[in-house]
């Protein structure tokens, strides 16, 4: 299941659909780097409207703040790609939306922007849940900005069927 293209990432959607479906639960997400691939995916899925309650694209720091609830301190002392910043990000989808589950996703995807702590391809990732639930992840994916952000759709989706799995049937 290491396929990225657009119809490998959709089936990928639609697991996590049938999943959040079953479990009477929704997603929300917070994009930076996908653009809204993510949240594309979901709902390009018939039927997503039962399961998925929103996307914020917070490509911009300010946006991160003002929609997310980003703290700027956070945001300078830890850099937009960083797990912190992915977690506060996943923390403020689930907060501002109906969703049970939220995943955040914030990196550099290339072809400019690296640096030598977070070279292109790094990407930080988290998923909040019920009773508090927050995992982060940090990953650096190879290939054009293409590949990397396919690559990030497909872990965090991925991250989710993981979580909302967990202790259920």
């Amino acid at each position: 299941m290491s396929a990225c293209d657009q119809a490998s990432l959709e089936a990928l959607a639609a697991e996590v659909g049938c999943l959040l479906l079953a479990n009477g639960e929704r997603l929300a997400t917070a994009e930076s780097c996908t653009g809204g691939w993510v949240g594309q995916c979901l709902t390009a899925v018939a039927g997503s409207s039962r399961w998925f309650d929103c996307g914020f694209i917070t490509y911009s720091n300010e946006a991160k703040l003002a929609l997310l609830g980003v703290d700027g301190m956070t945001l300078a002392a830890q850099g937009a790609v960083s797990e912190a910043v992915a977690g506060a990000m996943a923390l403020g989808a689930l907060q501002r939306s109906r969703a049970a589950w939220a995943l955040a996703i914030t990196g550099v995807a290339g072809p400019a922007g690296g640096s030598p702590g977070r070279p292109v391809g790094t990407v930080c990732f988290a998923w909040a849940g019920p009773e508090g639930r927050l995992d982060t992840d940090t990953r650096h994916f190879r290939g054009d900005r293409e590949a990397v952000r396919a690559q990030s759709v497909a872990h965090a989706l991925r991250g989710v069927l993981r979580r909302a799995g967990l202790g259920r049937g």
